[in-house]
C-alpha cells in the first residue's frame, strides 16, 4: 500500500510538471493556431482580371493560383463539400437539392475538416459565417459545436465577422462564405461590367475582412485562406465544364507561406489538407485533397509519419489518461491511499 501511494505521489508531483503540456487543447500540433478559409462563390479566375488592390497586398507576398481546378459540375455544393471535405464530388454526393433540407450530423460518411479539427482539439472554436445556407445546414456537421451563423447578404456576413474579432472572439478554424459575386455572374454572366464591379466591391469586402481581423490581434499565428468555388460562364451562370467555369483562385498567406505561383495540378478541394496541415492535423486516409509541394517553407515542413511508441512516449500518454480520469472521478487528492 506503502508502494502505491509512493507511486501516486510521484504521479502527482510529475503531473505538476506536465500538466500545462496538456492543459489547453484548443493548441495547435501544427506551425499555425488559428485558420480561415475566405471562399467567395462565383468568383472563379475573377482575382486574377480585375483590379483588386486589397488582394494584391494580402497575398502579395503569400502563394497564389488564379486557374487551380474545380470540381465538375460547377456547382456551389459539389464545390463547397469538396473544399471543406478534401474529396471529389462523387465521393461526397453533395448537391444543391440534398443540401438544403437535410441536416449533416458527424455519424456520416466524408467528414469536414470541422470534425478532424474537433476530434484532435475538443476545446477548440470553430466558426462557420455563411450567405448561403446550405452549407451550414446540409455540408458541416451539426453536432460539433460549431458556431454557425447564417446571415442574408455579404455585408451582413463581413459585419458579424469584423464584430466578432472585435470583442475577442478568435476561432482556431472559421469558414465564412460571400454570394453577391456569383450573383452578380447569373444576372449579368462573366467578364461583363456588372460582374466587374461585383469583385471590385468583394474585394473591397475582402480589405475589411483582413482588417478587421488583424486590428484585433487576429491575424498572429493564422493562415488566412482565399478559394473560389467556380467561375462563370461568359453568358451568365454556371454548372457546365468551360475554363471559365471551373478555374478556380486558391491565395493563401501565413508566417510560413512561400511567395510562389502555387504548381499546375492545384484543385480548390486542396484547401481542405491545407488546412489540416497548418494545424497539425494528418487528414484522413479518404481524403484526396493534398498540401502543395512548394506552399510551405521548408524549415516549417511536418511529418506526419507514425512515431515509434517507446516507453517514454507510453508513460506519457498513460499520465495524461490517468490525469483525465482523476480529475473525472474524484478531487485532485482523493485518490492517494494511505
Amino acid at each position: 500500500m506503502k508502494k502505491i501511494t509512493a507511486i501516486l505521489i510521484c504521479v502527482v508531483l510529475l503531473l505538476s510538471c506536465s500538466v500545462p503540456a496538456f492543459a489547453e487543447d484548443t493548441d495547435s500540433f501544427g506551425a499555425y493556431k488559428h485558420v480561415y478559409i475566405i471562399g467567395w462563390d462565383g468568383s472563379g479566375a475573377a482575382w486574377g482580371n480585375y483590379d483588386t488592390p486589397n488582394f494584391d497586398r494580402i497575398f502579395g507576398s503569400g502563394a497564389v493560383r488564379y486557374n487551380c481546378q474545380g470540381e465538375l459540375p460547377t456547382i456551389s455544393a459539389q464545390n463547397w463539400g469538396s473544399i471543406l471535405c478534401g474529396v471529389s464530388c462523387d465521393t461526397h454526393g453533395f448537391t444543391n437539392d440534398n443540401t438544403s433540407g437535410t441536416v449533416r450530423n458527424s455519424d456520416s460518411d466524408n467528414g469536414s475538416i470541422f470534425r478532424f479539427v474537433r476530434n484532435e482539439m475538443p476545446k477548440a472554436k470553430l466558426c462557420s459565417i455563411v450567405h448561403w445556407h446550405n452549407i451550414n445546414k446540409g455540408i458541416i456537421e451539426n453536432d460539433l459545436g460549431v458556431k454557425k451563423i447564417w446571415r442574408q447578404s455579404d455585408p451582413m456576413v463581413v459585419d458579424e465577422i469584423c464584430g466578432l474579432f472585435n470583442i475577442g472572439y478568435k476561432p482556431t478554424l472559421m469558414f465564412v462564405q460571400l454570394d453577391d459575386v456569383d450573383h452578380a455572374g447569373h444576372s449579368y454572366g462573366g467578364q461583363t461590367q456588372g460582374y466587374e464591379d461585383a469583385v471590385k466591391n468583394a474585394d473591397k469586402q475582402l480589405g475589411m475582412i483582413f482588417d478587421g481581423i488583424n486590428s484585433s490581434g487576429g491575424m498572429e499565428d493564422a493562415l488566412f485562406i482565399l478559394v473560389a468555388d467556380h467561375g462563370e460562364a461568359n453568358g451568365g451562370g454556371h454548372g457546365g465544364n468551360s475554363v471559365e467555369e471551373q478555374s478556380c483562385t486558391v491565395a493563401i498567406t501565413g508566417k510560413t507561406v512561400n511567395n510562389v505561383t502555387l504548381p499546375e495540378g492545384t484543385r480548390n478541394r486542396d484547401v481542405a489538407a491545407i488546412a489540416l496541415y497548418a494545424l497539425g492535423i494528418e487528414q484522413p486516409d479518404n481524403m484526396t485533397a493534398t498540401v502543395p509541394n512548394n506552399l510551405f517553407g521548408q524549415e516549417h515542413e511536418l511529418s506526419f509519419e507514425k512515431d515509434e511508441l517507446t516507453f517514454d512516449k507510453f508513460c506519457v500518454k498513460l499520465l495524461y489518461l490517468f490525469v483525465k480520469f482523476a480529475n473525472i472521478v474524484c478531487s485532485p487528492w482523493d485518490f492517494i491511499v494511505v
